[in-house]
């Protein structure tokens, strides 16, 4: 009985220390993912998102050095809180999305920060004008998919969203807040 009880003990031990596969999340769920932002105008918070984007990501968390991942937001697919606004946003002062219907992210780096928390450092394009940019996010693995959450702070006027007489940070703060939420299933698991 003791020779089987080490025995076992010592067959755990092996299995246990072999090392653990990596799994690379990169199959985005499209329906589960979110791009949302808030903005004060005239003091007042008020939220809203976009309804069509598209992600791209590869992330193991074990190697997260390697990660990728791209966005691409369609302006037009915005939803302000009223269709006057929606058409006032994709308007020439806003976004001008007849001549710059996309705004994009590709990241450059991904860097961890400890404790499921990560840095993501890309290139983001909006409106003709590209700028670095960087957003921290939490990562948490959900069965076999992992779940981004993330936001950062845009100043619109870095990239001349809101010209005219919507150039006045007193009626439309300067600072917005994106926020991401990404779902993306495991390499095996999407294979499925």
């Amino acid at each position: 009985m003791i020779k089987q009880t080490l025995g076992a003990a010592a067959l755990a031990a092996a299995v246990f220390a072999l090392p653990a596969q990596a799994v690379e999340f990169n199959a985005v769920q499209a329906d589960k993912t979110q791009i949302a932002f808030t903005y004060k105008q005239m003091n007042v918070p008020v939220d809203g998102k976009f309804r069509t984007s598209a992600a791209s990501i590869a992330f193991d968390p074990a190697k997260p050095q390697a990660a990728r991942a791209s966005l691409e937001i369609d302006l037009a697919s915005i939803d302000a809180g009223s269709q006057e606004a929606n058409d006032e946003v994709a308007s020439k002062l806003w976004f001008n999305t007849k001549a710059f219907p996309k705004a994009t992210f590709v990241s450059n780096s991904v860097k961890a920060l400890g404790n499921n928390r990560f840095e993501v450092t890309g290139k983001l394009s909006i409106k003709g004008k590209t700028l670095d940019a960087t957003a921290p996010f939490t990562f948490k693995q959900e069965g076999t998919n992992g779940v981004f959450d993330g936001a950062f702070v845009l100043k619109r006027a870095d990239y001349a969203i809101g010209e005219g007489m919507w150039a006045d940070f007193g009626t439309v703060a300067n600072e917005i807040q994106i926020k991401f939420h990404v779902v993306a299933a495991a390499a095996a698991a999407a294979k499925k």
